[in-house]
């Protein structure tokens, strides 16, 4: 019994597919790419992955951490995939017609797909932020936030100096000018 998980001693929100339409193999090595990373790093590994089965995982994945928010009120930030697993579901039998009669069987495996997500310990956690500042990287809502910041300033200039251009300008009478150039029109050309 050494070497079964038990599902009462794993905490964190969990989600669960049952009899996914994969076999539990294929699932497993996606499954080994993304156990204890957290949470932004397991979505990117997920993304770019080019097996069938990382999609079916990720739906997996984004399901746990709904439950998580919204059953365990864990914030999104502050989680990692503490435990991943794949067990073999029932497979269905068909069979291939083969040459001389004979009928060749064929399994369509399915698997039960369990992921766990907890949140991380506050020490993970300063670590986490210690990294993030020493390589640089910022947030990117607090970019976008001030982005979006610097855009609404500039705009805010721009219209102050289209005020200030239209007070500096003269006022000239249209009657004047309208005047001015019938007068050239009217007046014969001696070329």
């Amino acid at each position: 019994m050494s070497g079964l998980i038990d599902l009462d001693a794993v905490a964190g929100a969990r989600s669960t597919h049952k009899f996914a339409r994969l076999s539990a193999s294929k699932a497993r090595v996606v499954l080994d790419l993304i156990r204890d990373e957290d949470l932004d790093q397991a979505r990117e590994e997920l993304q770019f992955c080019d097996r069938g089965a990382a999609t079916v995982v990720s739906k997996v994945l984004e399901s746990a951490v709904s439950n998580a928010e919204n059953n365990e009120n864990l914030s999104g930030d502050e989680l990692y995939v503490a435990e991943c697993w794949a067990d073999e579901g029932p497979t269905l039998k068909r069979w291939r017609p083969r040459a001389r009669g004979r009928a060749t069987r064929i399994n369509k495996r399915t698997c039960h797909i369990t992921v766990v997500v907890a949140q991380l310990s506050e020490e993970e956690l300063e670590m986490r932020a210690e990294r993030l500042e020493a390589s640089g990287r910022r947030n990117a809502d607090s970019d976008r936030a001030a982005r979006v910041a610097a855009s609404r300033d500039s705009e805010e200039e721009t219209e102050r100096d289209d005020d200030v251009v239209e007070s500096d300008e003269e006022q000239v009478d249209t009657d004047e000018v309208a005047e001015d150039v019938s007068a050239e029109a009217d007046a014969p050309n001696e070329d």
